[in-house]
């Protein structure tokens, strides 16, 4: 892990702050970019029906709309180069010298007229996968006059923050994708499809939309106020999940999120459980119940259709391009379709298919149907 700093505490909590308010998302990637004393960063989406956008720090709002209007996004080399060499499927964090070139991207009118004008040069980027429907990069920007290429320490640090930023979204998607910008955040919190419950510093119960009081009793109960577990096999590492973001050390904070699988023999549900912690509220507005410390989320695996890419890279130990495929192939979905939902080429999914089974130990496409059946549900 890269080494810890106040700074990547101060960002962490940024970060989940704009979890339930998605216009502090701004602030939260100046954070990032400050993490590196850098120029800027920016989040880049595309869903599956090839909508997308952007959303960047006040330092290249400038940039970003030149980027826009001038029809530089046509004429990006850099995009075109990381799609190319597969750096944006794989999930692994990369930067320029891994997409192709120097000299002919360095030699290109992107970074010769674009970059060049708005004092930009290196980039540092990974992808992360907040829905399965929703593929998002998150990149940073840095003056080449200034400094060089990012490190692969560097590099680890960025993959560790986009983890954070990964979770963060999983719930400011879910907002914003019921259209609930103009509701209270507890009226938005009722309609959204996973549970939410939010603790206060003692591990009790402060708040819980709809969909968590519907796993109350099974999987999950609320003991004299407290968030517990029914399930022997997973409450120690939920009781420990709970302590360790309520303690706020730095390092808890800032680790690598780990999710916490919980399986009820009784009913069959299989529920993926998230810690988000959040920072000390500032003012009586600020989060939906001020004495809040920490959020759980409670997502239900659904059957009968793929498992969520970033549970099963968590889950099984992947690359987030390796659970790509897995999700899908796991689905019962041949390797040629999967490649053709994920626009890479059939070899690519079958050579990336075949590093799954030797990761998780297993040699058909049949046994990866019952692992994942097993572990997440379809």
């Amino acid at each position: 892990m890269p080494h810890f700093s106040s700074r990547l505490l101060q960002t962490v909590e940024a970060i989940y702050d704009a979890a339930p308010d998605p216009a502090q998302w701004p602030r939260a990637l100046a954070e990032i970019a400050g993490c590196f004393d850098d120029v800027g960063a920016i989040i880049q989406w595309r869903r599956d029906d090839d909508s997308f956008g952007a959303i960047a720090s006040d330092s290249l709002l400038e940039a970003q709309r030149d980027y826009v209007e001038q029809g530089w996004s046509r004429r990006d080399i850099k995009a075109v180069r990381s799609e190319q060499s597969g750096c944006l499927f794989s999930g692994e964090p990369f930067s320029d010298r891994h997409i192709g070139s120097e000299t002919e991207i360095q030699n290109s009118p992107f970074s010769t007229q674009f970059l060049a004008k708005h004092g930009l040069g290196w980039f540092g980027a990974v992808t992360v996968s907040p829905d399965p429907h929703i593929v998002v990069g998150l990149s940073i920007q840095r003056d080449s006059r200034t400094k060089p290429q990012y490190s692969d320490t560097e590099l680890e640090m960025l993959a560790l923050i986009g983890r954070h930023v990964e979770k963060s979204l999983r719930l400011s998607i879910r907002l914003l994708d019921a259209e609930l910008a103009n509701l209270g955040l507890g009226e938005a919190l009722t309609r959204i499809g996973i549970g939410v419950f939010a603790l206060d510093s003692m591990g009790r119960v402060v708040f819980s939309n709809p969909a968590a009081q519907r796993l109350v009793g099974d999987p999950l109960d609320i003991v004299d106020g407290h968030l517990r577990v029914l399930v022997s096999a997973a409450r120690s590492a939920f009781d420990d999940a709970i302590a360790r973001a309520l303690r706020g050390n730095p390092v808890d904070v800032t680790a690598e999120p780990r999710p916490v699988l919980v399986h009820s023999i009784a009913s069959g549900r299989r529920v993926v459980i998230y810690l988000l912690p959040i920072s000390v509220p500032t003012t009586p507005g600020e989060h939906f119940v001020t004495n809040a410390r920490a959020i759980v989320l409670a997502i239900e695996q659904k059957s009968g259709e793929p498992a969520d890419p970033a549970v099963v890279r968590d889950v099984l130990g992947l690359t987030l391009g390796e659970a790509r495929i897995a999700a899908l192939v796991g689905s019962g979905l041949p390797p040629r379709e999967a490649a053709e939902r994920l626009g890479i080429a059939e070899e690519t999914a079958r050579s990336v298919l075949k590093r799954v089974f030797g990761k998780v130990g297993i040699s058909r496409q049949s046994e990866l149907v019952a692992l994942l059946s097993k572990l997440v549900l379809r």
